[in-house]
């Protein structure tokens, strides 16, 4: 029985020196509600994630393989692990929050294979965010690697619920032109799935079981990546079984199979950084990790002028891009006193170079710049629309976009990308490059996620990537379903990057004409509440000259002055897929947007902080039938406003 004891406490000694042998070490947030545990077991290196003592991740794979090693076993590591803290304020316009001041401390982790260096991971801890990236050594004359795959693993507790979108397969959807990130959400769904067997696109939002905080609201755990140009592939979440996710390249198959999966780089060479956000919802919402990790790749050619701006296509699809109802949508923004229009598809066949040249001049005179439709497209899909063979041809790009230097254009929208690998990554920054040498702000559609692109290119605008207002005239399905999408991006697609999603339609129906097509199931004041919820610097709505006219002066009053550009966010209430509430401030303006996808109303109390005692406020609410209506009051002395939305419906506070 003693010699059984002995060897059992003997084993046990061993287990505990194994998990010991590791070197545990701990990096926590500023304020100390975050600690990251980075471990060496058996070789192995892992890392766990807390928030207020309330367990986040659970130890989680680290590591890289690639084509000169195996970085994810038989590791040691180098003896003087440290932190150190990172301070850095930096002030960018074009996106949810003006001024920024990221603190977080760093503790660089050096990883020895044979007594040599072979890798560093590198974390970064602020109050809210959690990042890790790899730092890749030569070994001995080697100085380039291609990197094979990813251990970076996320293992959420037991009982958390997913809020993810499913990665599409490639070659698949309109002209093969998948993916394209714009697939719907499954929202409280339970681990354990692959989504269509292909994974997730970024972000992918999770909540925790259990509660914790002064609030007693579940903590939640956000998922994305940052950072990543030309020199790496677009990444996506893969479920390995159960509550273990990881890192997963893009498909073989994408781009029409041109390229490779893996990223090949020079040695010392980083990768992009994995992000992971934590705790309550408002952490999600007003996260700027994303940014407060890459720098500028290149300085602005110009001051880039942001803005509002009309769009014909999501009303009259491609018959509207005739010269005549592109000179009318000129004019509608000069009355709605817009900077831009955007005119899309077959612009170059159905009104010709030399007419959109004028279009150019007559827009200038209205104080109206112009944004224009390309086709991304070489080989890797069959999109037909033109211009097509334009932007991914260095030669022919450049002297594309000498011309729309040389005739005022202000912008492009760049389409139908369809994939992740490291040669589309490369293609989104040398037109971004190139079209900053020529003065042009940068939108892309059906395309991929951006990823701290707002910082490191000083002339991107937004993407897609989201399930945009296009499927709104395609199908009446996805107007029955509007709001639920509509309460669903805040929480996650909209968190990590400015998202064009093209919407706040004052139209009935999705028709030129405004008396047919798929009908519109949300009220006007949901649109309005769009407007505020869904960030983006440059926002071509789906209005359209008829709304003059047919929609409320309170509306139209509304859209003129509601801003793209924003100084301050702050979530106040919601649940992602049910409702939302939120409020972002313009200089010394206050905007708060909320809508509802629940079937029954939402009555709250919400505080609003924001208003100071007696100030006067504007709102904009809807009645049980979502008519919309305004009125002015004065705020109380307890800064609170009782509001209800109806299913479909928004409001909209202003102050």
């Amino acid at each position: 029985m003693k010699k059984d004891m002995k060897k059992t406490m003997l084993f046990c000694a061993a287990l505990l020196c194994l998990t010991m042998g590791a070197k545990a070490q701990t990096i926590g947030s500023p304020d100390g509600k975050i600690q990251v545990i980075l471990e060496l077991s058996g070789g192995k290196p892992c890392y766990s994630v807390n928030y207020q003592g309330q367990t986040m991740l659970n130890r989680s794979a680290l590591g890289v393989v690639t084509n000169i090693g195996d970085y994810t076993q038989g590791l040691t590591l180098k003896e003087g692990f440290a932190t150190m803290p990172v301070s850095e304020t930096y002030t960018l316009n074009n996106i949810k929050q003006r001024e920024v001041s990221y603190q977080a401390n760093e503790g660089v982790a050096t990883y020895l294979q044979n007594n040599q260096p072979v890798m560093d991971v590198i974390f970064r801890v602020s109050n809210r965010d959690v990042a890790f990236r790899y730092k890749i050594y030569p070994k001995r004359d080697t100085r380039v690697c291609v990197v094979q795959s990813e251990a970076s693993g996320f293992v959420l507790p037991e009982g958390t619920t997913t809020f993810l979108c499913p990665q599409s397969k490639p070659m698949g959807g309109f002209a093969r032109t998948s993916p394209s990130y714009e697939t719907s959400y499954s929202l409280d769904d339970a681990m354990g799935k692959n989504g269509w067997g292909e994974g997730y696109t970024f972000p992918c939002l999770f909540k925790v079981p259990g509660k914790s905080g002064i609030s007693g609201e579940a903590n939640r755990v956000l998922i994305s990546e940052t950072g990543t140009d030309g020199g790496y592939v677009g990444c996506r979440l893969l479920n390995e079984g159960g509550a273990n996710y990881r890192i997963g390249f893009p498909q073989p198959g994408e781009l029409n199979g041109v390229g490779s999966v893996t990223p090949a780089m020079s040695l010392p060479g980083e990768t992009p950084w994995r992000t992971i956000t934590v705790g309550p919802l408002a952490n999600i919402v007003e996260t700027t990790v994303p940014f407060d990790l890459v720098q500028p790749k290149y300085k602005a050619s110009q001051e880039y002028i942001y803005g509002k701006g009309s769009w014909s296509w999501i009303i009259g699809m491609d018959g509207s891009c005739n010269f005549d109802e592109q000179k009318r949508y000129i004019d509608f923004s000069a009355a709605m006193g817009y900077q831009s229009v955007l005119i899309d598809a077959f612009w170059d066949k159905q009104i010709g170079y030399e007419k959109v040249a004028e279009l150019a001049r007559y827009g200038k005179t209205k104080g109206v710049g112009l944004f224009l439709w390309y086709n991304s497209n070489g080989k890797w899909n069959d999109a037909p629309q033109t211009p097509i063979g334009k932007m991914d041809n260095a030669r022919i790009r450049r002297e594309e976009m000498k011309w729309m230097h040389d005739n005022g254009i202000r912008g492009i929208k760049v389409d139908f990308f369809g994939g992740d690998k490291q040669p589309a990554m490369q293609l989104y920054e040398d037109i971004l490059a190139d079209a900053n040498d020529f003065g042009l702000l940068c939108i892309f559609h059906g395309c991929t996620l951006p990823r701290g692109w707002e910082r490191m290119y000083p002339n991107y605008a937004a993407s897609e990537a989201v399930l945009a207002s296009e499927n709104l005239h395609f199908g009446q399905g996805a107007c029955d379903a509007e709001a639920r999408n509509g309460c669903t991006h805040p929480f996650i697609r909209n968190t990590v990057g400015s998202m064009d999603f093209g919407g706040s339609t004052l139209n009935k129906y999705y028709s030129a004409d405004n008396k047919r097509g798929t009908v519109r199931k949300t009220s006007d004041v949901y649109a309005l509440a769009t407007a505020v919820l869904f960030q983006s610097a440059v926002q071509h709505f789906a209005m359209a000259p008829n709304n003059l006219t047919d929609a409320p002066a309170w509306a139209i009053d509304f859209m003129k002055q509601v801003p793209t550009i924003w100084d301050e966010v702050k979530f106040i209430d919601g649940y992602p897929g049910k409702y939302v509430i939120m409020a972002r401030r313009c200089g010394d303006k206050w905007y708060v947007g909320g809508i509802n996808a629940e079937n029954e109303p939402l009555k709250q109390t919400i505080t609003l902080p924001m208003f100071d005692k007696g100030a006067e406020i504007t709102i904009y609410s809807d009645d049980a039938q979502l008519n919309g209506s305004v009125k002015t009051l004065k705020q109380n002395k307890k800064q609170q406003v009782v509001i209800t939305i109806p299913c479909n419906g928004g409001v909209v506070i202003v102050g």
